[in-house]
């Protein structure tokens, strides 16, 4: 096979800034960027062949100054490694000369003519072959890269040209002058070249081989004086003069013996000690150790402060910070009183999971104040490095403990109350996984002996109280789910949300302005206002951003001399805070064709949303929008097929099938919406599009729809009727088996909203559709 058989007319590029490939020699590579895997992956589908060029552009790709002489490789290996990069063997088959680009995207591809390199045996180019053989035993032994087997390898080579690319290819040239040896196509030009530039790199060699030992000789003389001055300690020592590390050795013997370690603790210590005080001063390993040292005797060992046991006083406290949550303090009181009984108990791990800005923070902070416990706080949310857990072990420069063992340092007790907030935020990369970590931290059965990497030594934390917090459960390894007790806080009703802003937060931004009640005063049609129109959440958060911006531009008229009482109505809210934000969802509605009312919960609490449905000519086509999750398109899918094999029964034309397109669409498009409790929403709005019936409006409906067009439970049943309720919604629709979920709601947040269960979409359909 000739060698233009071998090698394409157009091959994709492969382009490099500080390498040169020649012909027969091996070339290890690891790619890591996105584009050049594009390209490996096409020549693996193709001949394994690419076109190797050194560029000197800074974007090559788009706008190519490429060196019109390159080399074809061939992919001789290729293994792709776990961080994502590929490991190549390439290897060199011929010049190639670049005659015309034909591609940029999404690669570089170029026209090229492969070059027969001919040998030439005579006895000039013998001569310099001798000579340049010489000059490869001269680099050799100054180098300390290279080694002997490279000449011996180079005296079974026979043709004299690849005798010159594989010595160019070994040796550490400088890039433009590889580039200029595999542009010399004529041999003895090729040799020249060679033999000029491994004299020059020999001299460079001797030159820093001289550097080297004069640095050498340095680093032996600062030894020299470092072995004198320890000799001169030891003069000081028999002489019966003070010694400054005497002292300092002394002085953390008194405080391993003052601090009443653990024995294993205090064994450690003194072995760690009795290493540094034969170590000089000035060595950085006297500094680790010392460091190490200060962190032992810092730590609160068998510290532990008292716990406030008495619940009434508990409770009252909890009650005074916190109106409702009813179920996390009934939670926590029944804790302190099993401790009370039984004097000593494990910490129990609960996650306090619900959407931003219900209290989940706040109220661990009101626990630890009831109890009279430290209150620690670390966000996980972002953290990718288990080392932030456990620490870095000490043989890392900068070596610290993990959060974990930092934080108990910095409170001084050993049973503080530890939140771990967002721990549904937790991350993982190649430095670890952070949750792994946690595995031990929040399992009471393992957590009295947590080792972290840089003390080495078991720590209990089994007497901590330990809480996370979460927005979500479904982002929380099943693992660490396990090893703690969910309590679920759901997002406030207008009723709380008036409470909470007429007892806590007009009485806390009354103070962080600077104002009293005689200076202003909100009614509470004013709070309703605020809460209807004004913000959409479940928590309080943003009630309260408004109302301190209502107190600070009450503030500034005050601070001009405005003395006057400032009354807040409902009348004059939009004076301070502008028009409207929301209305209500159903002001504006009425019953129409393919729009159906339907429900959704995400980590901001519940929320209503309209299904909209419309078909116009076309072959059949279902299109989906409004940012839609995998699972809620098959919901789509599931509900036509349901209306597709019961077309009889709902008087629709099979036909229309074919005839028609179909679009849903879920308003709020940048919005993501998921999750398979919108089935009945969207197969009552379809039956409505294609009979033409009519929707009523202002009833809401969730539930998961199966082929056989049965309704099946769903979650987050008190925020959807919380949202329902909000929205103006007079009817709810739920599935027969979330009827226990529904009981569990109290009584005054169902009040005013009719609800009725169904377990089968046609019953759905009968309380929905207006008959023609």
């Amino acid at each position: 096979m000739s060698l233009e058989q071998r090698i394409p007319r157009t091959l994709p590029v492969m382009f490099s800034n500080n390498i040169v490939i020649y012909p027969f020699t091996l070339l290890p590579l690891v790619i890591k960027d996105d584009k050049m895997k594009i390209i490996i992956d096409y020549a693996l589908a193709n001949d394994k062949l690419l076109a190797f060029f050194f560029s000197d552009g800074v974007d090559a790709e788009m706008n190519p100054k490429l060196k019109i002489m390159g080399t074809a490789v061939s992919i001789i290996r290729m293994i792709r490694n776990q961080d994502g990069s590929i490991s190549l063997l390439l290897q060199g088959v011929t010049r190639i000369l670049l005659e015309k680009v034909v591609q940029t995207k999404p690669f570089l591809k170029v026209e090229v003519e492969p070059i027969v390199d001919e040998n030439n045996n005579s006895p000039e180019i013998q001569a310099k072959r001798k000579i340049a053989s010489e000059l490869v035993e001269k680099v050799i032994e100054e180098s300390s890269e290279l080694t002997r087997d490279i000449s011996i390898g180079l005296k079974n080579i026979n043709l004299n040209n690849r005798f010159a690319d594989v010595v160019s290819g070994n040796l550490p040239l400088p890039v433009k002058e590889k580039q200029e040896i595999l542009e010399a196509l004529d041999l003895n030009i090729r040799f020249d070249l060679l033999n000029k530039f491994m004299t020059n790199l020999i001299k460079q060699l001797k030159i820093e081989n001289r550097i080297r030992n004069k640095i050498q000789l340095e680093m032996e003389e600062d030894q020299r004086k470092y072995f004198l001055k320890e000799q001169m300690d030891a003069i000081k020592e028999e002489l019966g003069e003070d010694n400054e590390m005497d002292m300092e050795i002394i002085k953390w013997e008194n405080k391993i013996k003052e601090k009443k370690l653990p024995e294993y603790v205090k064994d450690v210590a003194e072995e760690e000690l009795s290493r540094m005080a034969f170590m000089n001063t000035s060595s950085s390993e006297y500094n680790l150790i010392r460091n190490y040292l200060q962190w032992i005797i810092e730590l609160p060992w068998n510290k532990f402060s008292k716990d406030r046991l008495n619940l009434k006083k508990i409770e009252q406290i909890l009650n005074k910070d916190h109106f409702g949550l009813n179920k996390a303090k009934e939670r926590i009181l029944e804790f302190i009183a099993v401790k009370k009984l039984k004097n000593k108990l494990k910490g129990p791990i609960l996650c306090f999971v619900g959407p931003p800005g219900v209290g989940k923070t706040s109220l661990g902070r009101s626990i630890a104040r009831s109890m009279k416990r430290k209150f620690i706080r670390i966000s996980l949310g972002g953290i990718h490095d288990e080392a932030e857990i456990r620490g870095h072990r000490r043989t890392y420069v900068g070596a610290m403990p993990g959060k974990i063992i930092s934080e108990i340092k910095r409170c001084g007790t050993s049973n503080p109350l530890f939140m771990l907030d967002e721990i549904d935020k937790v991350g993982k990369d190649f430095r670890g996984d952070p949750t792994s970590a946690l595995l031990e931290v929040l399992d009471p059965e393992q957590n009295y002996s947590f080792m972290d990497n840089y003390l080495d030594l078991k720590y209990d934390l089994s007497e901590i109280f330990f809480i996370t917090t979460a927005n979500r459960l479904d982002t929380i390894p099943a693992p660490l789910r396990d090893r703690m007790e969910i309590i679920e806080f759901s997002g406030y009703t207008e009723e709380d949300k008036i409470e909470i802003a007429r007892r806590y937060l007009i009485k806390k931004e009354l103070e962080n302005n600077g104002l009293t009640s005689k200076n202003i005063r909100i009614s509470k049609s004013a709070v309703i206002e605020l809460i209807r129109y004004y913000v959409r959440e479940a928590g309080v958060r943003n009630l309260q951003r408004i109302i301190a911006k209502i107190m600070r531009k009450v503030a500034r008229k005050v601070a001009e001399g405005d003395d006057h009482l400032f009354s807040i109505t409902k009348n004059n809210v939009s004076e301070y805070l502008g028009h409207r934000k929301y209305l209500l969802e159903l002001a504006n509605r009425k019953p129409e064709v393919g729009v159906v009312t339907g429900m959704a919960w995400t980590i901001y609490g519940g929320e209503i949303l309209f299904c909209e449905a419309t078909k116009m000519k076309g072959n059949g086509k279902l299109i989906l929008t409004g940012l839609l999750g995998e699972v809620m398109k098959e919901s789509a899918q599931i509900a036509l097929s349901f209306i597709k094999s019961n077309a009889d029964k709902y008087n629709i034309n099979i036909e229309d099938f074919d005839k028609y397109d179909i679009h849903i669409h879920l308003p709020s498009g940048s919005v993501p919406k998921e999750g398979p409790s919108a089935g009945v929403t969207l197969t009552t709005a379809l039956i409505s599009l294609l009979t033409g019936q009519k929707v009523k409006h202002d009833i809401s409906m969730t539930g998961e729809i199966t082929l056989l067009g049965n309704v099946l439970p769903i979650g987050g049943v008190r925020d959807k009727v919380l949202a329902a309720k909000r929205a103006g919604i007079k009817k709810v629709l739920l599935p027969k088996e979330n009827m226990e979920d529904f009981n569990d709601i109290p009584e005054k947040m169902k009040a005013g909203v009719e609800v009725a269960f169904e377990s089968h979409i046609d019953d759905i359909l009968e309380e929905v559709l207006i008959k023609k």
